[in-house]
């Protein structure tokens, strides 16, 4: 046999294995839900982690996103996942406190890291991932990962500068220790979903919200009508998540899995990291048009810390709860960052 036949041959088989390996190719189609909308930074950065997903798996996984939680409200992401109204919630872990205390400590710890990679260190390097699932299979989840735009500022219609200016503040609150713990320095927290804090700040039934951070408050049109907030922020640093429906993931070929995984690290990353450099860029913009921006003293923000530390107590009643929170703390303490 020729040498050219040889190559022919060999370049047809070749060409016969790809045409069976793509007609074969495994897919994955995934209905995701996100409480932000296609304006905000954090739902661009969504829709930049649809891309990146498609473009590694070559178009093997398909993603439809429903923004600005348009299928079912906020809190209802994770459920609509579980039951199979939707495949994957992108809003985040602690909406589910109602179910389990534990779950705060799946999306805030109100103050107890630095920065958001402190945070992610304890999710990779500290035992985090094993942590979050043995919380999420239990309730038919499987968590996949972390995005975490940064500390949030409060957006107010009247001065926040201290704990004294939070007596009776009423405010938009998400669920959870949060509202414990800002009852506590005097304020008036009131639960709502997401998408209705512009309405309810442009209408007076709140004096202000607890929402995003500086960038995605902005996206939200907060501060055409708030006229205070605290930057750099304090309080809060919810780490939204992917979860997705348990039976789907294990339906997904391990490469798919990976995929999704590695893909909401680099997320994480951009997401943490665009937001950083867009909040600085925006505290000279909103002071220049005359925003009041805030900085509470080291007397307030031990005030803060110390309500924080004794909700966190409170709280935490379950014993998937104190476990959750307990690896927190210890991962804390390793690095040096609590005593």
């Amino acid at each position: 046999m020729s040498t050219l036949k040889r190559l022919t041959q060999a370049a047809s088989a070749t060409a016969l294995a790809l045409a069976a390996t793509t007609a074969f190719a495994e897919t994955t189609t995934l209905r995701i839900q996100t409480h932000f909308s296609q304006e905000t930074l954090s739902g661009q950065m969504a829709a930049e982690f649809i891309e990146d997903v498609t473009a590694m798996s070559n178009g093997e996984i398909q993603i439809e996103m429903f923004y600005a939680s348009s299928v079912v409200k906020s809190a209802e992401t994770f459920d609509a996942a579980a039951t199979g109204i939707l495949d994957c919630d992108m809003t985040g872990g602690s909406y589910q406190t109602g179910k389990n205390p534990a779950f705060q400590f799946a999306g805030d710890l109100n103050g107890a890291y630095a920065n958001p990679y402190q945070q992610y260190a304890w999710l990779l390097h500290g035992g985090g991932y094993d942590a979050m699932n043995e919380l999420y299979n239990a309730y038919d989840m499987q968590f996949v990962g972390w995005w975490i735009p940064g500390p949030e500022s409060l957006s107010s219609t009247r001065p926040i500068s201290g704990v004294a200016d939070l007596e009776g503040w009423k405010f938009r609150s998400p669920p959870g220790v949060i509202t414990m713990i800002f009852e506590r320095l005097g304020a008036s927290p009131v639960v709502m979903d997401f998408n209705e804090i512009f309405t309810a700040l442009e209408t007076g039934i709140i004096d202000g919200a607890d929402a995003a951070n500086l960038t995605n408050n902005i996206g939200l049109g907060l501060y055409d009508i708030a006229e205070h907030t605290n930057y750099p922020g304090f309080h809060s640093m919810p780490a939204d998540h992917l979860a997705c429906r348990k039976d789907a993931w294990d339906a997904m070929p391990a490469h798919h899995q990976a995929i999704l995984t590695v893909g909401m690290q680099a997320l994480g990353l951009k997401n943490t990291s665009i937001n950083e450099v867009r909040n600085a860029e925006n505290s000279v913009v909103l002071a220049e048009q005359g925003l009041n921006m805030y900085q509470w003293s080291e007397e307030d923000m031990a005030t803060y810390r110390a309500a924080v530390q004794s909700a966190w107590t409170e709280f935490s009643t379950t014993p998937e709860s104190e476990a959750l929170l307990g690896s927190h703390l210890a991962f804390l303490r390793s690095i040096g960052a609590m005593e």
